[in-house]
């Protein structure tokens, strides 16, 4: 549900009201707690349900990653479009995320644009730039709702592409995509950009480079992203500005019975942890 400022002014409401989390609803089939439910995707959706109820009260948005669902099969996106549905309903003004990375040709991003957000009711979604701005259209003529392209990542290996220089002042590519996503790309206000916790040299360089764009900020939690000093130098001027993810740290606080309970806790730890930044 945006306002009329998009569906990011959305979120800088939340951050403004002291809800600073970014819940990734990722169900890890092998991960999620006995006795919720017979079938796979049926135990996903509890899980999810769940966990959003719990951690409700602290996040600004869900992002839920579609290859955990989409590995399913068909009851795998029947899950994933049941969750989408369950967060409007019972939390009607938290964000949703669609972590689905997508990037192809105008005509079939289309396509993809339909599917994430009309068929899949999701408010972002993660899309690679590697083909344009032109190819990704469809995502960003949608001012109703958010589009975040990849910048820098938190994942190894990422070096080989986005760590090249390119352009005139020999900027690493990822600096560079930004600069364009924030200059040429976001004439509606919808779009963001991403950047990786786990090397906050690199967040410094994003955020001068796109002023006060909301980022996506990956490799918090479980992957050990300095999560201090990425609030020292990432955080925006006008707003707290970070769409500050944790997922495996939240979603399996706790293995047992308790794993709601334990999810809240933990979602309440972190966003403390980010107020106190």
């Amino acid at each position: 549900m945006a306002t009329d400022g998009g569906i990011y002014e959305l979120m800088r409401r939340h951050w403004s009201q002291g809800r600073l989390v970014c819940v990734g609803l990722d169900p890890d089939l092998s991960r999620l707690p006995a006795g919720l439910a017979t079938h796979d995707a049926e135990r996903a959706t509890v899980f999810c349900r769940e966990i959003a109820d719990a951690t409700a009260e602290f996040a600004a948005a869900f992002k839920l990653n579609s290859a955990f669902f989409e590995r399913m099969g068909v009851p795998g996106i029947q899950a994933l479009e049941c969750t989408i549905a369950y967060i409007k309903q019972a939390h009607p003004d938290r964000v949703v995320i669609v972590d689905a990375k997508r990037g192809d040709i105008d005509n079939t991003n289309l396509y993809y644009a339909e599917a994430v957000f009309d068929t899949w009711g999701a408010d972002v979604v993660t899309v690679h730039p590697y083909m344009g701005r032109e190819s990704l259209e469809p995502f960003l003529r949608r001012g109703d709702k958010g589009v975040i392209v990849m910048g820098a990542n938190s994942c190894a290996g990422v070096g080989e592409f986005q760590d090249l220089p390119v352009g005139s002042e020999g900027v690493p590519l990822y600096e560079y995509v930004c600069r364009r996503v924030a200059g040429n790309w976001n004439r509606l206000g919808n779009c963001a950009v991403t950047a990786g916790a786990t090397e906050p040299a690199k967040l410094a360089r994003i955020r001068h480079a796109v002023g006060d764009l909301p980022i996506l900020l990956l490799g918090l939690g479980a992957q050990g992203g300095d999560v201090d000093e990425c609030l020292r130098v990432g955080k925006a001027q006008d707003s707290f500005g970070l769409i500050a993810n944790s997922s495996r740290a939240i979603l399996y606080a706790s293995s047992g019975s308790d794993f709601a309970e334990a999810a809240h806790r933990a979602a309440a730890r972190f966003n403390q942890r980010l107020s106190d930044g």
